[in-house]
């Protein structure tokens, strides 16, 4: 009961996302119709779309599940793999896969997120969300789905964190992130409203996590201290994404975007509540030799070594991801979140 407290402000917003319009059924439908969940994003995202020369298909990965390396930024399942599970469907396959399933594997959606990647462009070479929509539409243009698998679909967005890293590395500096951030915002409200033009009747975006908890804030103080001034940074982003989505409903007339609050999620754990050790939360528990390493980089056995003891801390994450800039992971402990079939069910509006 106490672990599902510090989840509620996500729960909540997960279920007005799920059903604020149409009842979900445990078997994954809608309204009679298999659900389709498109998913744009990161690596908190990603289920396997780069290639097998990342470190996303390199040990420690995947060593919780599935057991070896596929493609997750992550020792185990990610936001995607969660939040599929939640809505009664397998994870939709990535999109890099497309062509090597059957045309039955495309029914739960499809995962159109890279890992590293932003709203805008950042240091890793690979689609940010605007091409990542590209893809979306060109699917549609070949009529891979229907407008009534459209009318049964659910979109997940969780961007941005990349962008901020992106923009401390080109030494941004504080004081120009208010502008940074509305230029962010501005051009996630145009995407979003883009994917909703296409026909997909629900879209959820994730707030920003706490920048200043992650390993590339916390080094600075070996690991002890959250950034207080990036956490505001990440504050600032989540007040103004929320206005944008008030807005964006209001001006719609339909409750069509809603939130998914990461940020709370992540400092629910550091709370004297959460039952963590500051210290264990902000290290990074598999980090490369280099700058120019990643985590799948190192050696094998130190990697699976240091990320089983986080796991018997109950810490879902690994450290960096493959920029040394981005927590890998789901950035969730969602599965907490997601033991109870209570939420699964039918609803009105």
């Amino acid at each position: 009961m106490e672990k599902q407290v510090h989840f509620i402000h996500f729960l909540f917003a997960l279920f007005c996302f799920s059903y604020m319009k149409f009842s979900v059924a445990a078997e994954g439908l809608v309204n009679g119709r298999s659900v389709k969940l498109f998913v744009f994003g990161d690596s908190y995202a990603d289920t396997g779309n780069w290639e097998k020369f990342a470190a996303s298909w390199k040990e420690p990965y995947g060593f919780t599940f599935p057991g070896k390396p596929a493609g997750r930024f992550s020792d185990g399942r990610v936001l995607t793999d969660y939040i599929a599970s939640f809505l009664g469907i397998q994870s939709p396959v990535p999109y890099t896969w497309r062509k090597t399933v059957e045309k039955s594997g495309l029914q739960s959606g499809m995962n159109f997120a890279f890992g590293g990647t932003g709203v805008f462009d950042t240091f890793i070479n690979a689609p940010n969300m605007s091409t990542q929509i590209d893809f979306f539409q060109q699917l549609l243009e070949e009529k891979a789905y229907t407008k009534q698998d459209l009318n049964s679909s659910i979109a997940l967005v969780s961007l941005a964190g990349n962008d901020y890293t992106t923009y401390i590395q080109r030494n941004g500096k504080l004081q120009g992130l208010p502008a940074f951030t509305t230029s962010l915002i501005s051009q996630l409200s145009a995407s979003l409203k883009r994917i909703h033009g296409f026909g997909v009747r629900k879209i959820a975006v994730t707030t920003l996590q706490p920048l200043g908890c992650l390993p590339i804030s916390t080094a600075f103080s070996s690991y002890e201290n959250c950034s207080e001034s990036w956490n505001a940074a990440s504050r600032f982003h989540n007040q103004k994404l929320q206005q944008e989505i008030q807005r964006m409903n209001k001006e719609s007339r339909e409750n069509i975007y809603e939130t998914l609050d990461l940020y709370t999620a992540f400092m629910s754990k550091l709370s004297p509540a959460g039952n963590m050790k500051a210290s264990s939360f902000l290290m990074p528990c598999c980090v490369g030799v280099a700058s120019d390493y990643s985590c799948g980089k190192h050696r094998q056995e130190w990697g699976k070594e240091v990320c089983g003891v986080r796991k018997a801390r109950v810490v879902h994450l690994l450290g960096y991801g493959t920029s040394s800039t981005e927590w890998l992971g789901s950035g969730l402990f969602v599965s907490e979140i997601f033991t109870s079939s209570t939420l699964l069910g039918s609803s009105d509006d």
